[in-house]
């Protein structure tokens, strides 16, 4: 087994990348509708992120992509905040500190973008990703911010970078 690569995502990468982000919805029983499952952007990532300040990572192991995430400024918002967008692994690459790590490539691109704040949605039972979110110091605020159009997403998270 090789170690997992994160790396930029390519035009190529677009169904496997769609297909993680499905499946790890569907095996935690997200609804489809008013979540990531449903974004039209989900099945052209690759196109989606070639947009000015955003960027889209794919995790990598024997050829195979495990996970991905990215950031890009967040819809209908008057204000220098950017998403953490669509960030899901599969079970393979859970535990290994893959997320920690994704995290920090996220973060990093987003200061670099100038971003001044990052935000999140997430469900309520997508624990084991809170936590990892709150050690990357998000905190939990009380509505949504923007539009990121996962209006069924109850939990919402930011950051000031």
């Amino acid at each position: 087994m090789d170690t997992p690569i994160i790396r930029l995502i390519e035009k190529k990468d677009g169904p496997q990348i769609a297909k993680v982000i499905r499946t790890v919805l569907e095996d935690f029983n997200v609804q489809k509708v008013g979540t990531a499952y449903a974004d039209k952007s989900l099945d052209c990532m690759f196109e989606t992120c070639r947009k000015p300040r955003a960027v889209y990572f794919v995790v990598e192991e024997n050829n195979i992509i495990i996970g991905g995430a990215g950031v890009a400024k967040l819809d209908n918002y008057e204000g220098n905040v950017c998403e953490l967008q669509k960030m899901y692994f599969l079970p393979e690459a859970r535990g290994r500190g893959v997320g920690a790590q994704m995290m920090e490539f996220c973060l990093a691109k987003a200061r670099e973008f100038g971003f001044e704040k990052i935000y999140l949605e997430t469900m309520e039972y997508m624990t084991h990703a809170q936590k990892l979110y709150k050690q990357a110091g998000f905190e939990y605020i009380e509505s949504a911010m923007g539009d990121a159009g996962h209006y069924s997403c109850p939990v919402h998270m930011l950051k000031t970078l």
